[in-house]
């Protein structure tokens, strides 16, 4: 290979425009039949952090929490408890949402 080689390489380069990805469009809005996982996924996960976070803070108050592998151990403890009593509730009133809405039905 000669020294001008990848001169000329890069030089043919620097002015290429990439090429235009082939990605499918974008979907702004979706029209589920019944409950919206998606949307019980995402409120799930909002209200878990903002208000779990500070319950397992608060429920760490009487514990003697010494190391940092027992607090761990506790936020997964009371932590999962949080999140799987969250997702039922969101899950519940999400259904009574759709099944009260008569705009869901059919449109």
């Amino acid at each position: 290979m000669s020294a001008d080689a990848p001169h000329e390489e890069s030089a043919t380069l620097k002015g290429a425009w990439p090429k235009p990805s082939v990605v499918p469009a974008r979907v702004e809005r979706t029209d589920p039949d019944g409950v919206d996982y998606g949307r019980v996924m995402q409120l799930t996960f909002v209200v878990t952090i903002a208000v779990g976070a500070p319950l397992v803070a608060v429920l760490s108050i009487p514990f003697d929490l010494a190391t940092w592998a027992d607090r761990v151990s506790f936020a997964v403890r009371v932590g999962a408890v949080v999140w799987i009593v969250t997702a039922l509730a969101i899950f519940w009133i999400e259904r009574r949402r759709v099944r009260d809405d008569p705009d869901e039905v059919d449109s």
